[in-house]
């Protein structure tokens, strides 16, 4: 009967494990649709991959099996939403693999997050990205063109980096007075009313890790700068004519398991509507 007991306990010890290891490996894929009156038909179908907070983590040798996971999708552009590094434990190798892999599929657009700040290395990775390719948005407005149509992309800083917190709103300022559809790159979700006053159709976010752990019925459980119960952790989330996009990220930080809440990649494809 001991040794019965015995064989059980270690069945359920092998599931768990097997389990929690599958939560902090195992992809998953989110569609979204976001349709607008401001978006030009020429976008229309355009689609869009979203990473985020991938905090050095690997999927697959070189990062080979996020790449034929991103690859398949067939994005016209990837943006990438920040902690693309950990600053705890910091290994930049992987990312930079990472991005060298998004820039061979697509243009790859990147705003940096709090850790990349916290950090102090942060000079060094923005090079290496650059170098790989990857267009870089500190606080600046780039257009994408289809034709002779275009949308405004938009990044802007994390507010960890204090010294750009005035670059962070004449970025902003700027954003609302440009005309056309705007596309906002920022790490934080929890800002979303003052992207919303600015006017921004469509905001790409992540920073809350999903809420790290989520529950049917409540979703995440908590997330920085947000607190327990926090409101902005996945999905689509709407004020007046704004949209954000909360990514639930890929990667873990200072809490290192996920629970019902396996990494995941974004894909959001734009629509436009008849004016």
């Amino acid at each position: 009967m001991k040794g019965k007991r015995v064989r059980i306990f270690l069945i359920i010890i092998i599931v768990l494990i097997a389990f929690l290891y599958f939560e902090n490996n195992g992809l998953t894929t989110t569609r979204i649709d976001v349709v607008s009156e401001n978006l030009p038909k020429g976008f229309n179908g355009y689609k869009i991959v979203q990473l985020s907070d991938f905090h050095s983590k690997e999927f697959g040798k070189n990062q080979s099996r996020i790449a034929k996971r991103i690859k398949k999708l067939e994005p016209d552009m990837i943006v990438v939403t920040g902690d693309l590094v950990d600053s705890r434990h910091y290994d930049e190798e992987k990312s930079v693999a990472l991005m060298v892999q998004c820039v061979g599929i697509a243009p790859t657009y990147y705003v940096p997050g709090n850790h990349e700040f916290r950090s102090g290395k942060y000079g060094l990775l923005e090079k290496r990205l650059e170098d790989a390719g990857v267009i870089v948005l500190r606080n600046v407005v780039e257009q994408i063109a289809v034709g002779d149509e275009w949308i405004n992309v938009i990044g802007i800083e994390d507010p960890s980096n204090t010294m750009a917190l005035n670059d962070i709103e004449d970025t902003l300022n700027e954003a609302e007075e440009i005309k056309g559809f705007k596309i906002l790159l920022s790490h934080r979700p929890e800002l979303f009313s003052t992207y919303s006053d600015k006017k921004i159709d469509l905001i790409f976010s992540g920073h809350a890790h999903g809420g790290q752990v989520r529950l049917p019925l409540v979703g995440g459980l908590v997330a920085p700068n947000q607190g327990f119960f926090p409101e902005f952790t996945a999905g689509k989330h709407i004020d007046g004519s704004s949209i954000m996009v909360v990514s639930r990220g890929l990667g873990n930080s200072i809490i290192p398991q996920r629970v019902f809440n396996r990494p995941e990649i974004v894909v959001v494809t734009l629509g436009s509507l008849e004016k």
